[in-house]
């Protein structure tokens, strides 16, 4: 916490104003009932019309305040209920000085009785302000100890050694409730792994500083840590923590520099607020600073138990200067920059703008009109030819196309894209797989046999639980097994790292079925000759990226390279994208088994595909 710690208390003290004001116009009356019986009356009355006049005092403190307040408004108000409560108890040493001061020494029993219920009171009611607490009861708990002495007797010396015992209990007591308070609010406001403020201290600061910085600008980063997921699951949670905490000293550290707030929200994402600064110049040009020393400070090497770890971060900036906008707004612009470092390819700062908003908006629109694409009847499929070296179709992909109502054609590269990032790429996949499957059965029975379909698979949907059941479900549906063209699924080849065993195991499991496997834009990703030793395929698809620039000779090398691999491990090669008959002859020559392109055929629907099977 940057401030006091009678910031944890706003809601607490709020509360005990209304106890106190109800609890002593309930007992104060008594005084006037001991007034009419034990003295003049005149005196009684006037204590209470000024304990009157005190709790109206105390009830426009009680509605005055408000969770909206601003901290430094609550500091301020809180001051306020401080002097209320000290001298709304201080009314009672009056009226015990005026009593015991009678020659009636039922008056003093009585006088003695409320002041130390005042005091049990206040140790009770004050326990969350801890300086408060200890001058009440001591202005309290003082006079009786003085009366005891003054008597000279020597019970009365035993009743004052009492009374400071007293004093010393209620006093050890408030400590006690103080320090409770204190842990349970600690425990509720913050992360207990780091120390750091948690999501719920981290909102309240964050509203608090929109409403009080109205006129200036701050900066809020939402920090996620890069494939800190992997280090969990193959170093284990401990190691994983120690990193967390390792990753929470080092911002903290950077953060104090600056007057920043640190906060972890859960996981491996923090979040800094920083300070008020006057201009947009100047909070954007501190934030594009800090945040780029916060990535070079977490790519330092960690040494948690004898191994060196290696981690980057994604950092999402929101720039705020709009009190209309609540704190959630502006962790939302942050998350929304973030996810765009993600989606870019991690390791780097993103500050949120107009722009990117709306192309977020854009996505979001894309993907409540998605969810309905099916029901509506949008999709639909294209089939596009595979040609042998004999220049005859042997084959197919099969390509989903969305034709929305409300956007017209949309770009399967957009709302591909947005089915994965949504987990509706279930729901899609499932359908286009049955879809295919329901032609390829209709093929089968006007005779049209082709050798192979291609089907692009996902494999966030390939490693979905329900998959293998799913694949069942529809061979025995369609009796697939009697059909005379084998099914390849597809998967891309930059997407396999996410699970490899458990991807191993499906794929071993689909091919009990006769499903082959093909990895897609084979070339484009990471540890090629791997993936191909371990991932058990019969097929590699050549990217189309690396076909448009065969005139290129350095390009040209790396296709022969890849067919000749393909060759010594006996998978048949496919080149996407062949567009020109200089591309279709090279590939011939260098035995590329077979080829797909606009030089035979775009994507074409079921009915123009059986057609185009007929004329070859």
């Amino acid at each position: 916490m940057t401030t006091n710690d009678n910031i944890n208390f706003y809601n607490f003290m709020h509360k005990q104003i209304l106890v106190v004001i109800l609890l002593f116009l309930g007992t104060g009356p008594g005084y006037i009932v001991m007034g009419y019986l034990y003295s003049s009356i005149i005196v009684e009355i006037f204590w209470f019309i000024l304990f009157l006049l005190l709790s109206v005092w105390g009830w426009k403190l009680y509605r005055n305040y408000s969770k909206r307040m601003t901290i430094s408004q609550k500091d301020r108000w809180l001051e306020k209920v401080k002097y209320f409560m000290f001298i709304y108890f201080s009314l009672w040493t009056i009226m015990f000085l005026y009593y015991i001061s009678k020659d009636d020494i039922s008056a003093h029993y009585i006088a003695i009785a409320t002041q130390l219920g005042s005091a049990v009171v206040a140790a009770t009611i004050l326990a969350s302000q801890k300086k408060l607490v200890v001058a009440t009861v001591s202005f309290l708990m003082l006079p009786l100890v003085i009366y005891f002495i003054a008597i000279g007797e020597l019970y009365s010396y035993i009743l004052a050694f009492f009374t400071v015992v007293l004093s010393m209990v209620l006093l050890y007591a408030a400590k006690n409730t103080h320090a409770y308070l204190l842990k349970s609010r600690f425990q509720a406001y913050h992360d207990y792994l780091t120390g750091l403020g948690n999501r719920r201290y981290f909102i309240e600061y964050l509203d608090s500083s929109v409403r009080e910085n109205k006129n200036k600008y701050t900066y809020l980063l939402l920090i996620d840590l890069d494939y800190f997921k992997t280090i969990n699951d193959t170093l284990g949670h401990d190691v994983g923590d120690k990193l967390l905490v390792e990753v929470s000293q080092r911002l903290t550290q950077l953060a104090d520099k600056y007057s920043n707030i640190v906060a972890r929200l859960g996981g491996d994402e923090f979040c800094i607020l920083s300070d008020a600064l006057e201009t947009k110049e100047q909070c954007l040009a501190q934030a594009k600073e800090f945040s780029n020393k916060i990535l070079y400070t977490i790519k330092e090497t960690y040494f948690i138990e004898d191994s060196s770890l290696h981690i980057s971060a994604s950092i999402g900036v929101s720039i705020i200067n709009n009190p209309k906008l609540n704190a959630h707004d502006f962790l939302k612009e942050a998350d929304i920059a973030m996810y765009e470092v993600k989606s870019a390819g991690r390791d780097d700062v993103v500050i949120f703008n107009d722009a990117l908003c709306k192309i977020i908006e854009n996505k979001l629109h894309v993907e409540r009109l998605l969810h309905f694409a099916i029901e509506k009847n949008e999709i639909y499929l294209q089939y596009q030819p595979q040609i042998s070296c004999k220049n005859k179709i042997i084959g197919c992909e099969v390509l989903a196309r969305w034709k929305s109502a409300t956007l017209g054609q949309v770009s399967p590269e957009v709302f591909i894209g947005v089915a994965e990032s949504t987990g509706y790429i279930i729901e899609l996949g499932e359908y286009i797989l049955e879809e295919a499957i329901k032609t390829l059965q209709r093929w089968e029975s006007i005779g049209m046999h082709l050798h192979q379909m291609s089907i692009n698979i996902s494999v966030r949907q390939l490693l979905n639980k329900d998959f293998i059941s799913l694949v069942e479900r529809l061979i025995r549906q369609y009796n697939v097994a009697s059909f005379h063209t084998k099914l390849i699924f597809e998967i891309t080849e930059t997407s396999t790292s996410q699970d490899l065993k458990r991807l191993i195991v499906t794929i071993n499991a689909l091919k009990k079925y006769n499903i082959h496997f093909s990895i897609d834009d084979f070339g484009t990703g990471y540890s090629s000759l791997s993936y191909i030793r371990d991932i058990p395929v019969t097929e590699l698809k050549i990217d189309q990226s690396f076909i448009a620039e065969l005139d290129n000779r350095q390009q040209a090398s790396l296709v022969k390279s890849i067919v000749d691999i393909s060759k010594n491990l006996h998978l048949t090669t496919v080149a996407e994208g062949v567009e020109t008959q200089e591309q279709r002859d090279f590939l011939e020559k260098i035995e590329c088994d077979l080829y797909q392109g606009y030089l035979f055929s775009k994507p074409i629907l079921s009915e123009e595909f059986e057609k185009l099977m007929l004329s070859n």
